[in-house]
């Protein structure tokens, strides 16, 4: 089993930057492809971005292909989100989880293991 803690969530404005970390102890996090999700209330779980285990694939949603970067320190067993140009609709609860099936992986059911998330909030 893996253990993930986000951090770096927080209240910007439109336009900002944020860096989400992800941190990951107990399984091997350089043998497996990670995601980052988001939830925004009232909404279902909605994938973000995936990188594969070596840090060269990587996928985003449409949403958010150009303004934000996923990427991962293996020697550091942390995973990275850094989310420019914040819009209000990127507010949303963002959660980083870890898939033990090949390939980059888009679907929440994918994923087995998930941290507690991070709130992100993007005002006007």
């Amino acid at each position: 089993q893996v253990q993930l803690v986000e951090s770096g969530g927080g209240l910007v404005q439109a336009g900002d930057s944020l860096r989400l970390s992800c941190a990951a102890s107990g399984r091997t996090f350089s043998s497996y492809t990670m995601g980052w999700f988001r939830q925004a209330p009232g909404k279902e779980r909605e994938f973000v971005a995936a990188i594969g285990w070596s840090g060269r694939n990587t996928v985003y949603a449409q949403s958010v292909k150009g303004r934000f970067t996923i990427s991962r320190d293996n020697a550091k067993n942390t995973l990275y989100l850094q989310m420019n140009s914040l819009k209000p609709e990127d507010t949303a609860v963002y959660y980083c989880a870890q898939s033990l099936r090949p390939g980059l992986r888009s679907s929440p059911s994918d994923y087995d293991s998930w941290g507690q998330g991070t709130q992100v909030t993007v005002s006007s």
